[in-house]
Order: structure tokens, then C-alpha cells, then sequence
């Protein structure tokens, strides 16, 4: 799975740690989910989108092709 996790916290020069404290997770997580080795939970996922005031549709999206 994609994501803009990365340019989203940039924008607010939020470090990991300090996303990961707004999201209850570890710092762990939030460069795991940054750099695609770990896909968020739904609840997760809408945490995220609540923090940044975004639609999940515009922070994840999917890396397959959509079939036809």
C-alpha cells in the first residue's frame, strides 16, 4: 500500500516520534508504515485521516492495478 504519511507529518515538521505520540503507536510503526513494510488497521487508518484532516482515500491507496 502507498501512502503520503511522509509529506503529510514534513508539512507539519511533526519527527516520527512525534506523529507516534499522536497516534499512540511507536515510532517503530510509523516508519514501518512510511516506508510500505507495514499496512495500518482500519482503526488506524482512520486515526491518521483524522489527524491530518484528509480523506484515507487521499493518504493511502493501493499498489495493484485495479482489475478489469
Amino acid at each position: 500500500m502507498n501512502n503520503r504519511l511522509k509529506v503529510l507529518r514534513a508539512e507539519r515538521d511533526w519527527s516520527q516520534a512525534q506523529l507516534a505520540e499522536h497516534l499512540g503507536v511507536s515510532r517503530q510503526t510509523v516508519n514501518a508504515l512510511e516506508t510500505g513494510r507495514y499496512d495500518p488497521s482500519l482503526p488506524l487508518a482512520f486515526k491518521i485521516a483524522r489527524i491530518f484532516g484528509q480523506p484515507i482515500e487521499s493518504i493511502f491507496s493501493d499498489d495493484q492495478e485495479p482489475t478489469k
